[in-house]
């Protein structure tokens, strides 16, 4: 039996960017960017990742404003995370993702990457960002209730 992964989404309007799990959920590595051209073409595309990859649990970044709240961006990202649960069968959960792509840019930056190739990475990576944050957050919550439950 294969084990299942988790897919992590930084949604934007030109490029979605992927990461996917570990077999073990323990880390997040880029995977790949897809053009956002309609709904239709990146749920498909999405499906058919999903099934490929053997992916049993969706993450999506929600771009929220750095005083937490819901705007124009976010709200565009929840219409996405919605058509998606109406779709794949699978759960999808959100996760906040402030600085994430700052973080990537960051980085890219001091690894003396040019412009020209952080802009077609960037996406993946702050993808990978923000399911690491996730998949440390669920382990985090893991071993927290297993200190509870010995008492």
């Amino acid at each position: 039996m294969m084990s299942e992964r988790i897919l992590g989404i930084d949604y934007g309007e030109k490029r979605i960017g992927l990461a996917i799990s570990d077999e073990l959920g323990i880390t997040a590595q880029s995977f790949r960017t897809i053009e956002n051209r309609n709904n239709k073409q990146v749920v498909q595309e999405l499906q058919k990742i999903i099934k490929e990859k053997n992916i049993s649990e969706v993450v999506v970044g929600l771009p929220r404003s750095m005083r937490g709240t819901i705007e124009f961006k976010a709200k565009e990202t929840i219409k996405f995370v919605d058509r998606l649960r109406g779709k794949i069968g699978i759960p999808v959960s959100t996760w906040d993702e402030r600085l994430t792509t700052a973080a990537a840019e960051k980085s890219m930056k001091q690894a003396n990457l040019s412009r020209k190739k952080r802009r077609k990475r960037v996406d993946k990576i702050a993808a990978q960002l923000i399911l690491q944050g996730f998949l440390d957050a669920k382990k985090f919550q893991q071993e927290k209730l297993m200190e509870d439950e010995k008492g």
